[in-house]
């Protein structure tokens, strides 16, 4: 990991902990970097567990993030400059950035309570089925790219079957990984769930004739795999209130794997395999004839669904996308909301000379927002202060657009996995016209929504009202010390 990486990865942390204000200590041990906070209400877990390099969270008698080893010691470094520098900053502002940053914890704390509904609630399983399975995604991914690259260019060509094999061969198993996922996420025993999904992918399903017709290995792909899975959990369930204690080690799992299997066989394969082609015909034909309307629309409207909790039901959808055709064609498209974000955080950042606090905020945060990491910049920046946060949505529409008309136009690309964003995601590009088309085409839909985010949030962003008192020095308090006088216009 590198300095800059270790750097943005602490930047990441320290306002999803609550800012410097709310950080007591700091240490670390060979895999956790350990925090003591002031108040446990202000750290966003689910942003802390979603950033990049993060393994996990725990919380005993310091809240600790896992980084895993190495990286640990680099990160507390990082981090602990980071903090040093925002203590040692001489705000002069009606409004802190942890002010802030507190607004839109709480902002956040409200909308996770109106996202508490079963239908989000059951998103959000299926988004911890697939989010596992991203590392390997983007690993393989690359791989696959750097063996394309290798083929185009006539480079070392007894390497690149190798390198075909290590990058394509996660892919061709990865109904095994949703099953066993799924079963672990919904209760059930993980290899069972895995024993049922790997009928899909089987080579000796294609002597199978089901109806007639001959099944093709993969058919059903990752959704077949979840529903097979899913039907697995309830079947093992039965079987464990209902089978006597004597034989459950024999019944259980021999109905579990029968039961779910030959109803994959003769049912899900065919029915997923058609939601499946339907869900990539659909996104062809969007982009290749909706162009820059339906690049606006999907880009526009990202960060609102993630508000709402609603992307989660994407990841399938992408991960359906990549095992049909080796890449998702909407990841690059809702990465310009990422843009967006970022370009409207720069004209916060040169519109309020005044506010030192929001500013540090914003600096820490930007290099998370670059690599396609929000949420700094979100609860952070602009959904606190309102207006910048829609003219950020109207960033990513731009850049949405822009990627969106070259679609139209033939220049359809993809990612190969999910997670990366931002300027991360370059790698992992794939596309109908090369990988040279595909890097131009994205560079520009990156500009577009940086330079139309920030236009859109100078001009547009703030009332006067939210100017004046964002970059005026506030009076003495009045009240009891530690008391907050003044607040801004939220518009």
């Amino acid at each position: 990991m590198s300095p800059d990486t270790n750097r943005a990865t602490a930047a990441a942390i320290l306002p999803l902990v609550g800012g410097p204000d709310n950080i007591g200590s700091v240490a670390h041990c060979m895999t956790r970097l350990r925090i003591g906070l002031h108040d446990r209400a202000l750290v966003d877990d689910a942003a802390l567990r979603a950033l990049p390099g993060v393994l996990g969270v725990v919380e005993d008698d310091t809240y600790q993030i896992v980084l895993g080893p190495g990286a640990v010691a680099r990160v507390t470094t990082a981090f602990e400059a980071l903090l040093a520098d925002a203590r040692t900053a001489a705000p002069a502002r009606p409004v802190t950035a942890q002010e802030l940053a507190a607004r839109g914890a709480a902002l956040k704390d409200a909308r996770t309570a109106r996202n508490a509904t079963r239908f989000k609630l059951f998103l959000r399983r299926i988004a911890n089925v697939f989010v596992p399975l991203i590392p390997a995604l983007i690993g393989c991914g690359i791989v696959a790219g750097l063996g394309g690259l290798l083929a185009n260019l006539g480079w070392v060509p007894a390497l690149v079957p190798a390198l075909t094999a290590i990058g394509s061969a996660f892919m061709a198993l990865i109904a095994v990984f949703v099953g066993h996922n799924t079963a672990k996420e919904f209760g059930g025993t993980p290899v069972l769930g895995g024993a049922v999904a790997a009928v899909i992918v089987f080579p000796g399903v294609a002597k199978t004739e089901v109806f007639g017709r001959h099944l093709s290995p993969g058919q059903g792909g990752v959704l077949g795999a979840l529903a097979a899975a899913l039907l697995a959990v309830h079947v093992e369930r039965w079987c464990r209130r209902r089978v006597p204690q004597a034989l459950d080690v024999l019944v259980t799992p021999t109905l579990t794997v029968l039961v779910p299997g030959l109803v994959t066989l003769y049912g899900l394969m065919f029915l997923a395999g058609a939601v499946s082609a339907g869900i990539g015909t659909f996104a062809d034909r969007l982009l290749a004839t909706g162009g820059a309307v339906a690049g606006l629309v999907l880009g526009g409207l990202f960060l609102p669904l993630v508000m709402l909790g609603l992307h989660q039901a994407l990841i399938p959808i992408h991960t359906t996308l990549i095992e049909r055709s080796g890449y998702t064609v909407l990841l690059p498209i809702l990465a310009m909301a990422g843009a967006g974000q970022v370009g409207a955080a720069l004209a916060v950042y040169c519109r309020l000379p005044g506010n030192p606090s929001l500013r540090a905020t914003i600096r820490s945060a930007l290099p998370a927002g670059l690599l396609g990491v929000g949420e700094p910049l979100i609860y952070g920046v602009s959904l606190p202060l309102g207006r910048p946060f829609v003219t950020a949505c109207v960033g990513g529409a731009a850049g949405g657009a822009f990627i969106g008309l070259f679609n139209q136009l033939g220049v359809a690309f993809g990612s190969t996995a999910i997670g990366p964003s931002g300027w991360a995601l370059f790698p992992l590009l794939e596309g109908t016209r090369g990988m040279a088309a595909a890097l131009a085409v994205y560079a520009g839909g990156l500009a577009v929504g940086y330079l139309t985010g920030f236009a859109a949030t100078y001009f547009f962003g703030f009332t006067r009202r939210m100017l004046d008192e964002l970059n005026t020095a506030p009076p003495e308090p009045a009240g009891p010390p530690g008391q907050t006088t003044g607040q801004p216009a939220l518009a």
